[in-house]
């Protein structure tokens, strides 16, 4: 049976205005100029990374607990699925397959955002990034993870798993192939067609 790893935030999830509205809060909360901008451009890391660019590392943690106060009112309210997510989760069960989200946001909001889509998820991990997502892909034992960032291209490696990378995110289709991707996809729309490869993978696959 395969078992399919998803990132959340700009692979399922279209979290930008939603993670934008809650950096506005915490800058008008605190009295700090934030470029939402040049925030949502990077997602993928951790909140303290980000936040980070924004305060001294004496704040960070500080910051992180205020922020994720705004977190469920504002962003999760506010997020989308990206285009063909719920199809590609979808794909994946009906061919009897079971889906991980593996995530860097927090585990109550990662759960949350799930919850607020409706996507058919076997189990959520959150607060993991890079090779710390390894640990939960290979407890679930998946076969693949698809994620728009280059961590989550090690990630899938520590795993053992195979990379689908989708060019949704801060990296394009050729960053991602250059950075090693299994597989590099324009968005999740094309990923139903990609499973037989997933499931009976040939020599190559990287597109």
């Amino acid at each position: 049976m395969i078992s399919v790893g998803f990132d959340l935030d700009l692979t399922l999830a279209d979290t930008r205005k939603g993670i934008a509205a809650a950096f506005v809060a915490l800058s008008e909360r605190t009295g700090v100029p934030i470029d939402t901008a040049a925030v949502v451009s990077r997602l993928g890391p951790p909140l303290e990374m980000e936040l980070a660019n924004w305060f001294p590392a004496e704040r960070v943690d500080e910051m992180a607990t205020i922020y994720r106060g705004f977190y469920g009112d504002l962003a999760v309210p506010a997020t989308v699925t990206m285009p063909g997510a719920a199809e590609a989760v979808d794909a994946v069960k009906a061919c009897g397959g079971r889906v991980i989200v593996v995530t860097a946001k927090n585990q109550v909001h990662a759960e949350a955002t799930v919850r607020a889509l409706g996507l058919n998820v076997d189990d959520v991990a959150g607060g993991l990034f890079s090779t710390a997502k390894g640990t939960a892909l290979s407890r679930f034992g998946a076969t693949a993870y698809v994620g728009d960032h280059v961590a989550d291209v090690d990630a899938a490696r520590a795993a053992g798993a195979r990379s689908v990378a989708v060019a949704t995110g801060p990296y394009d289709a050729e960053a991602l192939l250059a950075y090693g991707a299994d597989i590099v996809l324009p968005d999740l729309r094309v990923f139903p067609e990609t499973l037989t490869e997933l499931i009976n993978p040939g020599p190559s696959s990287r597109q």
